[in-house]
């Protein structure tokens, strides 16, 4: 039995407990939805409902006899922690070596050949968070009206610019040629614009954010979708993958704008594949180490969904996953190296199937891939048969 319409819903950060390895990245430990459960007593009937508290590594929720979702979790094959390697296994394209990070900030070279392609000498040029940098050289970059460079344990190269000092459109030229700087060698898996507004001490990101990534190196389940069916990115996916395999472009900054783009779709859009990432479990409280906002975020996630998922139709299938952890209650302020939860639901799948751990998260792509009636995807084994 083949779906109508697949909805992809992908929390940024949730993880579901380190992952063997986790040890290596100095993620030992790390379980962001078991610590921001721990906190205090999480009101998330749905997502209980669904089957979340019965997934290994997730502890906290309530567990139920009667999960409405296949529920597991997932592995990762890919190196790394990141946002592109995580979508991308999503997506059935397993990278085999992480991406180049700078814990140093990025070499001379790179950055001279920067200056002289934008025409600006920088500010920074160290590793940071995105929030604390604006506020300490924020004002030097209003005097000045030099670009704030800085990066992560990620591997990204981000620029940050207030809007009245470097309009938008400057700040994208000036990423776009960073991108083509930023190859062989030192090939950075996404360079990030960050615009802000403010005045000193107050300094705030705007929602202008974009991202330039790499394509994927290999056919995604996105670009076979597109090939027979519509394909709609909701937020940051169309830059995750450059655009590639979709059809349909729909932007939306933090989670309530997502949510309101999918409640449009899901009574209007026709047969096909959405995929939606919802970034500020990831950008406002994982990265801030806030484990309340963390939780917060999740409970009006999870009050949305008892809505939306009234409202599901026969031929639908509904996966909730994530791309990697970003534990706040974990030291540092990185993303970190866990499973992910899987929860698929919809008129058609058997609820309260255990899918326990899947070595990939590309099982999860290759599933979708067999419930629209797509080839097979090169990585990922499929579980549709198992659910269905």
């Amino acid at each position: 039995m083949a779906c109508q319409r697949v909805f992809i819903m992908v929390l940024d950060g949730a993880g579901a407990g380190a992952l063997p390895d986790a040890r290596a990245y100095g993620d030992e430990g790390a379980s962001t939805l078991a610590h921001v459960f721990a906190s205090r007593p999480a009101r998330l009937p749905t997502l209980a409902a669904l089957g979340l508290g019965m997934i290994e590594g997730i502890q906290g929720l309530p567990t139920t006899s009667s999960p409405r979702a296949a529920y597991g979790r997932s592995a990762f094959l890919a190196p790394g922690k990141d946002t592109i390697s995580g979508h991308w296994e999503l997506a059935g394209v397993i990278v085999d070596r992480p991406f180049r990070t700078y814990p140093r900030g990025f070499p001379q070279e790179i950055m001279d050949a920067f200056v002289v392609a934008t025409g600006r000498q920088v500010l920074g040029n160290v590793p940071a968070s995105g929030t604390e940098i604006i506020q300490e050289l924020g004002e030097e970059h209003l005097r000045t009206g030099r670009p704030i460079v800085y990066t992560s344990a990620d591997s990204v190269f981000q620029i940050a610019a207030h809007e009245e000092v470097i309009p938008l459109s400057e700040l994208y030229r000036m990423c776009a040629l960073a991108r083509e700087l930023l190859t062989g060698d030192h090939q950075v898996g996404r360079v990030i614009a960050r615009p802000f507004r403010g005045e000193p001490g107050g300094f705030w990101r705007t929602a202008g954010r974009r991202d330039y990534a790499l394509p994927p190196p290999g056919t995604t389940l996105l670009d076979l979708a597109a090939e027979v069916t519509r394909v709609t990115s909701v937020g940051k996916v169309y830059d995750v993958f450059t655009g590639r395999g979709i059809t349909q472009r729909l932007p939306a900054g933090g989670n309530a704008e997502v949510m309101d783009v999918l409640d449009r779709l899901l009574d209007e859009a026709g047969p096909g594949l959405t995929m939606a990432t919802l970034v500020d479990f990831d950008t406002q409280y994982g990265h801030r180490n806030d484990v309340e906002g963390f939780l917060r975020a999740l409970e009006e996630f999870d009050r949305w969904l008892c809505r939306y998922l009234e409202r599901v139709r026969p031929g639908d299938l509904i996966l909730i996953t994530a791309d990697h952890g970003c534990d706040p209650a974990h030291p540092g302020t990185d993303h970190t190296r866990e499973h992910v939860p899987l929860l698929l639901f919809g008129p058609g799948v058997q609820a309260g199937r255990d899918l326990g751990t899947r070595q990939t998260l590309a099982d999860a792509g290759a599933t979708v891939a067999q419930a629209l009636g797509l080839a097979p995807l090169a990585s990922g084994t499929s579980f549709w048969r198992d659910i269905t």
